[in-house]
């Protein structure tokens, strides 16, 4: 099974459980990344779309790992996360990440932003059967 997903990997001007708060244009110049689970280990599928809009940081990609893509698909994993460095700071009564270098998206269980999650997932095996 694998399941094709998209939704928000960080939202604007909301503050994270750490503190933080992306700003608008943060990751303007975010590349694909690997897809990882719980920020550990090897990629468990891909980053096929990256970029920013108007809430923040959209995403879709594809997860290719059997278990987690069926967790993904029954919204028993819908929380994203990222991975970055960060390249310019504000402080304020938050954290004001400015801009950052995004290492990595990652499928959580409990987001740090709690507004970062997979808003639409599709099995690819129905595209698959209906497309033979």
């Amino acid at each position: 099974m694998s399941v094709r997903f998209e939704g928000y990997a960080a939202v604007w001007d909301r503050v994270d459980r750490a503190g933080d708060v992306f700003r608008a244009g943060a990751f303007a110049e975010a590349q694909v990344v690997p897809l990882l689970c719980q920020h550990r280990g090897g990629a468990v599928g891909v980053i096929e779309t990256i970029g920013e809009d108007a809430r923040g940081l959209r995403v879709g990609g594809r997860v290719d790992a059997p278990a987690l893509a069926a967790a993904v698909w029954a919204g028993a994993l819908a929380g994203l996360s990222v991975g970055y460095r960060p390249l310019a700071v504000a402080r304020g009564r938050a954290r004001e990440l400015i801009r950052v270098q995004l290492v990595e998206v990652s499928l959580v269980a409990v987001p740090m932003q709690p507004a970062a999650r997979i808003d639409t997932a599709e099995d690819l095996r129905v595209f698959q059967e209906e497309n033979v």
